[in-house]
C-alpha cells in the first residue's frame, strides 16, 4: 500500500506547472553554466602523446581521425584487474548510440585505460562496444590528467577533480577531458570533468530520476547499490520496491 500523497487531476496540474517553473530555472542555469564551461582558457598541449591501438602505436592527435574536437573517456580498468570498472561500463553503455550523432557534429571519441590493450580489447567484444578504445600502458598521459596515482600514494594527499584531497582509496580513476586540435596541429585541453560531473553523460539517470521511485540508490552516486554490467543481470526485476518506500 503507498503512503505517497494522492491527489485530484487538477491538484497533480497545479504541483506540476509549479514544477515546471523550476524546471525552466534549472534550464536556463545550465545553459548559462554550459557557456561558462565553453569560455575556460585552453592549455596548449607540449607533449606528444600515443597510445596503443589494434593497429599499432596511435597520437593522440590521430585520435581526432580528422575531427577539430576529441572526447577522452578516462576509463577504470587497472592493469592488474581482469574486469572494467562497473560504473564506466555503465557510462560507456552509452556511448555508442551517441557517438553515431556526435561525431557527425565535429567530436571525435575514444576511451583510455592503463590496462593492457589485449584485456581492453577482450572486454570491449563482451561489451559489444565499438567506439575506440587504447591503453596509455605505462605512458605518462594518466597521470597527468589526473586519473592514475602512482604506487606509493597510499596515505597521501593526491590531485584530483581540480583540488588537492585524500587519496581516493584506488590507483585508476574515471573522468572526462576534452580537447581541441586547430589548423595547425596545435591540441589543446579545454575541459575535464570527474566524479559525478560525469553524470551529465548517463542517460539511464535522466529516465531514472523522472520515474516514481527515482534513483532507488542509498546515497547520491551510489551506483554499487543496483548496477552490475548489463552481461551480469540475472533478469529483469518487474516488481522491485523501493528501499527508501518499504
Amino acid at each position: 500500500m503507498t503512503t505517497h500523497q494522492i491527489a485530484t487531476q487538477e491538484q497533480w496540474l497545479a504541483a506540476s506547472r509549479a514544477l515546471v517553473e523550476e524546471e525552466k530555472f534549472l534550464s536556463r542555469l545550465r545553459d548559462q553554466l554550459n557557456e561558462k564551461r565553453r569560455a575556460l582558457p585552453w592549455v596548449r598541449l607540449e607533449k606528444n602523446y600515443v597510445f596503443e591501438s589494434t593497429n599499432g602505436p596511435v597520437s593522440l592527435a590521430g585520435l581526432f581521425e580528422g575531427r577539430s574536437q576529441l572526447a577522452i573517456y578516462h576509463f577504470m580498468f587497472a592493469p592488474d584487474w581482469d574486469e572494467g570498472c562497473t560504473g564506466c561500463s555503465l557510462l560507456c553503455d552509452h556511448v555508442d548510440g551517441a557517438r553515431q550523432h556526435f561525431e557527425h557534429n565535429g567530436l571525435g571519441f575514444a576511451a583510455v585505460s592503463c590496462a593492457p590493450l589485449a584485456k581492453l580489447q577482450a572486454y570491449r567484444a563482451r561489451m559489444g562496444w565499438q567506439f575506440r578504445w587504447v591503453s596509455s600502458a605505462a605512458r605518462s598521459f594518466n597521470y597527468d590528467f589526473n586519473v592514475s596515482f602512482p604506487a606509493g600514494a597510499q596515505g597521501t594527499d593526491v590531485f584530483y577533480n581540480c583540488a588537492t584531497q585524500p587519496y581516493p582509496g584506488i590507483d585508476d580513476i574515471p573522468g572526462v577531458s576534452m580537447f581541441f586540435k586547430d589548423a595547425d596541429g596545435t591540441i589543446y585541453h579545454t575541459y575535464s570533468s570527474f566524479s559525478r560531473g560525469t553524470e551529465i553523460l548517463l542517460g539511464v539517470y535522466g529516465w531514472m530520476d523522472m520515474a516514481p521511485l527515482g534513483r532507488n540508490e542509498t546515497g547520491n552516486g551510489n551506483l554499487m547499490d543496483w548496477v552490475k554490467r548489463h552481461d551480469q543481470y540475472e533478469i529483469v526485476n518487474k516488481t522491485a520496491s523501493c528501499r527508501n518506500h518499504a
